[in-house]
Formats: C-alpha cells, sequence, structure tokens
C-alpha cells in the first residue's frame, strides 16, 4: 500500500448498530480515525499493538488484502470472546489507504 494524501471515506457500525460515514485523514491509523469521530475505541496502548480495546470486524477481502497481521495482534485477538479469523483486526494496526476508500467498519462488542 502507498502513502496517500487523499482523505478517505469511512462506513462505520457502532456497537448499538449506528451507522455513520467519517473521514479517514492521510497518515491516520484506523484507531485514531474512529476515536477522533467519537466512537468508543478506548485504545488504552495508544496504538502500539499492546491490547486489544481497538477490536474491529473488516470484510474479509479487506482483511485478506491487509496481509498478515503480526504475531503480537493475532495473539490479542486470539484472547478476545468475539474473534472472527478472518475479520477481526486490531484497528491501530491497519493504515489509511485510498485503496480502502469505502470499506465497512464494524466497532466489535466490549469484552467484559
Amino acid at each position: 500500500m502507498s502513502d496517500t494524501t487523499t482523505i478517505t471515506k469511512l462506513n462505520v457500525t457502532d456497537r448499538d448498530g449506528t451507522q455513520r460515514k467519517i473521514d479517514w485523514e492521510p497518515q491516520q491509523s484506523l484507531m485514531e480515525a474512529l476515536r477522533d469521530n467519537d466512537f468508543p475505541i478506548l485504545a488504552s496502548c495508544g496504538g502500539t499493538a499492546s491490547c486489544a480495546t481497538c477490536h474491529v470486524f473488516l470484510p474479509k477481502e479487506v482483511c485478506d488484502s491487509l496481509g498478515e497481521r503480526s504475531e503480537d495482534e493475532l495473539e490479542l485477538l486470539e484472547e478476545v470472546s468475539c474473534y472472527d479469523a478472518g475479520t477481526s483486526r486490531l484497528a491501530c494496526q491497519v493504515s489509511q489507504d485510498e485503496s480502502l476508500d469505502g470499506i465497512s467498519v464494524t466497532i466489535a462488542p466490549e469484552e467484559d
């Protein structure tokens, strides 16, 4: 994926099922875009892939296009109760790219 200066759009579904379109600014991670648009993303670790409080679901084809999860990301995701091998990602590990324009993102349920 290449660096881009183009703002992309995201279709976000919140935990309560509310859907909203937001802008995804260049140089932002997906976690930052969600947090900056007031979605309930705790992001306890600040984007260092050392927690799973920014867990989201992406379409399988989007997850596949992003490549393999790092060992740290996979370990964290496998510990959450709603992990889905095909669609779960940590939003802090997804960088803005114009190829992701218009993707749908669903915020994962909060862990107990």
